[in-house]
Parts: C-alpha cells; structure tokens; sequence
C-alpha cells in the first residue's frame, strides 16, 4: 500500500528494498509529501521507504482528517490492447473506496482516470512498473533457448 500522500516523481535506482516488485507500486521512487502543510518536505531514504510501503499512519506529516491511510493497485484484466487496473483506497485497514482504471497501451493513454491527481499519479506510477516487467518477459518468451 501506497500512503495516499506520496507524489511519486521518478523511479528509484538505488536498491533500498529487498524485493522491489513487492512493492505497492511495482518498484521503488522517489517522490514528495503532498501532505497538507508539508508539500515541499525532504523525503529521507527512511521516509521513502515509508512512503513507498503506505505506513502512512507512522508518519509525522500524516493529517488527522484524511480520507484513506493507503492506496493499492493490482491489474485486473488484460485483454487485447486493453489493461483495467483495481485500485483500493484503504482507511482504517478497510475499503474506503475503490475503482477500476483503464489503459490502452496501442494509444498508449488513459481511457479513464481518478479524480485526484496523486492516486492517478501513483497509477501511472504502478502501470510503468508493471509495463517495464512485462516487456522483458515477454521478450524472453518469444526467443528460443535453442536457437
């Protein structure tokens, strides 16, 4: 789970977790705070890795009145050109609210999207992970280990 306060910004290269495909946006970035009062916070590498893992409520920045704690993303169906994404944004280690993105990779744009710009960020965030791993495997699936 995302904490629904991370703008994420750009992949992170550096290896700060174990198995960054776990992770609740496919991979590891780097981001800012979009929290109320802390929009232009230095996120540490500590606070990346929390940001990254939604433990939104152990943060210091975190607002008492929000609408969820975490954000998480999963591919629902692949068909065609077509990818539908799920997202589920939790409060209280419950459902808040969740919804279904689509994606068509051929025009490569959004054929609907979240209303908040950081939970549709976060999905383009989760739609680049997931592409970026799917291109390699598809590549190896086609080559023969024969040839």
């Amino acid at each position: 789970m995302a904490c629904p306060f991370f703008m994420p910004t750009q992949p992170a290269a550096e290896a700060i977790f174990i198995h960054p495909m776990r992770l609740p946006l496919g991979a590891p970035w780097r981001g800012r705070c979009c929290a109320p009062g802390h929009e232009s916070a230095d996120l540490s590498i500590e606070d990346l890795k929390d940001c990254n893992l939604g433990n939104a409520k152990q943060c210091v920045r975190l607002p008492t009145d929000r609408i969820s704690d975490a954000v998480r993303f999963a591919v629902a169906r692949e068909s065609g050109n077509l990818l539908a994404l799920r997202f589920v944004c939790e409060k209280n280690y419950r459902p808040a609210s969740d919804g279904t993105l689509e994606y068509d990779s051929l025009r490569q744009q959004w054929n609907s999207i979240h209303n908040d710009p950081q939970i549709q960020r976060m999905a383009q965030c989760f739609l680049q992970s997931y592409l970026s791993r799917k291109v390699p495997m598809e590549a190896d699936s086609t080559s023969s280990p024969h040839s």
